[in-house]
């Protein structure tokens, strides 16, 4: 079998029946399956859950069942694309034509190139594309360590950025949730695919000026250009990222703005990064900018339209089997109430670790633990809550208190019975706190995750 050609049969297969090319993990599934791989084989490869792969090739069963007339599984799916292939590459396939439903395959059709085919076999390797010299400044991008399943959110990331060429896209997320190593690990799946690939923190580079700067110096360096400052004549940053396809991440975006303000108001020297997100956004260009934070800068909606070229992505806790891992790791797999414990930290990478290692030290029990809803606060937890607390305004941490009384979730009316708050300052705090990711909303109910309220009631 050519696994190769095989790949590009079925890509051209789904991208007629939904209008978007294989992803990463679809095209693993498929080249998995092809090579008689288990489907724990294939997730381990891909470092994802079996039950992610489970669904993915679920619904690429159901899609090829359609289009190619008979009843496709994992089990038969190599014979068919064998069958598939004798039709279209038989000698006479220069002149002839097989059409399967509404897809025509001719001898002469050009399969798109970008198919992702992150393992290609080695007899393959010589028949790949070149590709375009790659100018990366990465120097800065965390080691990633263990990475825990974000499957659904690598495909919503990756599907933005490549098919749908979003521009501006913020990742944000509470303390502890992930929002770093999802960036890391997206980076390092997709950074070929741009010309140029960056990734600065901004703790390190602050001022619009040096950031502009840096990412300037490496095009420029790229392009062989005089860097002497005396001598070098720079085009507008916008310029570049209309020249060049380029990835470019802001870590920590949130230290752009003001602590103790409502979210997203910027300090007065970073004032600038207003107009360049906004220019970002408005002009037209082939570049995207992830902005990783706890908070994103107020020109960028929360609920964001697919007919814009900017997109918001709140990371929320890991799913129950993803969690697991994390407990495995420090010794706590099987204890009893697993699930409970999971629950009640919201499968937060951070808070699971650090409660982990305080059972663990302390010899604790999970069903002690569990009893009277006990939430423990290790400090190293509370030294991070507390950075996110003090960024609050006087408002907020008012709003916060109130939710923090309640027992169940509460609607706005609920909150301003006490009549401490105007209902105008209320509807600000509570859309600046969902903002920094500090309350649910269900519905019209709001409320604090548990492991913040029992913060928030020990102050």
């Amino acid at each position: 079998m050519n696994l190769k050609e095989a790949l590009k049969i079925a890509d051209k297969i789904i991208f007629e029946k939904t209008g978007q090319h294989l992803d990463d993990l679809q095209a693993a599934v498929l080249r998995g399956t092809l090579q008689r791989e288990t489907y724990k084989h294939i997730a381990k490869d891909f470092d994802c859950s079996e039950s992610s792969v489970r669904k993915v090739g679920s619904e690429l069963w159901q899609i090829l069942s359609q289009e190619l007339g008979e009843d496709i599984s994992k089990s038969n799916l190599r014979s068919a694309i064998e069958r598939l292939q004798v039709s279209l590459f038989s000698s006479n396939v220069a002149q002839d034509s097989v059409q399967i439903r509404n897809i025509n395959f001719c001898g002469e059709a050009r399969y798109p190139p970008d198919i992702s085919t992150s393992h290609p076999d080695n007899d393959e390797i010589s028949n790949a594309k070149e590709t375009k010299t790659l100018h990366q400044d990465l120097s800065e991008m965390p080691e990633l360590g263990n990475f825990f399943d974000r499957t659904l959110e690598l495909h919503t990331l990756t599907t933005w950025i490549l098919q749908q060429n979003c521009r501006l896209i913020t990742l944000t997320g509470i303390s502890g949730i992930g929002k770093t190593s999802l960036a890391v690990k997206l980076v390092q799946q997709i950074k070929d695919e741009f010309e140029y690939a960056a990734w600065y923190t901004l703790d390190e580079f602050p001022t619009i000026d040096k950031f502009q700067s840096n990412l300037i110096q490496l095009f420029s360096q790229s392009e062989k250009q005089d860097s002497s400052p005396t001598n070098q004549k720079r085009l507008p940053l916008i310029k570049y990222l209309q020249n060049h396809r380029c990835l470019v991440v802001l870590d920590d975006v949130h230290n752009l703005f003001c602590s103790r303000e409502l979210a997203g108001k910027y300090k007065p020297q970073y004032e600038e990064y207003r107009s360049l997100f906004k220019q970002i956004e408005k002009l037209s260009h082939q570049s995207c900018f992830l902005l990783v934070g706890w908070e994103p800068p107020k020109e960028v909606p929360q609920l964001t339209s697919e007919n814009t070229p900017i997109r918001t992505l709140q990371l929320t806790g890991l799913d129950t089997a993803a969690a697991r891992e994390i407990l495995r790791d420090k010794g706590l797999a099987e204890i009893d109430n697993c699930e409970a414990l999971i629950h009640r930290y919201q499968g937060n990478p951070f808070w699971l670790k650090s409660v982990a290692t305080l059972i663990q030290e302390l010899g604790i029990g999970a069903t002690e633990l569990l009893i009277d809803n006990t939430i423990l606060l290790p400090e190293d937890l509370k030294d991070v809550l507390q950075q996110q607390y003090d960024r609050t305004s006087e408002l907020e941490k008012q709003v916060m208190s109130l939710l923090a009384a309640e027992n169940q979730p509460v609607n706005a009316a609920k909150l301003l019975q006490n009549g401490q708050i105007l209902s105008s300052d209320l509807l600000n705090a509570l859309q600046s706190l969902s903002r920094r990711c500090l309350i649910e909303k269900q519905e019209s109910l709001y409320t604090l995750p548990p492991v913040l309220k029992q913060y928030i009631k020990g102050l």
